[in-house]
């Protein structure tokens, strides 16, 4: 995989986990009981995790290995 391409599925994971806490945010606004609040409350704090770990890892999984 090139390094654009990886740039891409770096992107995308970011994208994506963004969407997934703009899910949560509205699951939680507009919900009156309480079940699907603490699922949008889940949702959103799944979501940052996803957004703060996932795109590091790839990095250093894709990280070139320094010369000997």
């Amino acid at each position: 995989m090139t390094a654009r391409g990886r740039y891409f599925v770096m992107a995308l994971s970011r994208i994506i986990a963004a969407a997934g806490a703009v899910l949560g945010v509205v699951l939680v606004g507009r919900s009156a009981e309480t079940g699907p609040k603490i699922l949008g409350i889940a949702i959103v704090l799944a979501a940052l995790l996803v957004m703060a770990i996932v795109p590091r890892h790839l990095a250093q999984r894709w990280r070139t290995p320094p010369s000997p």
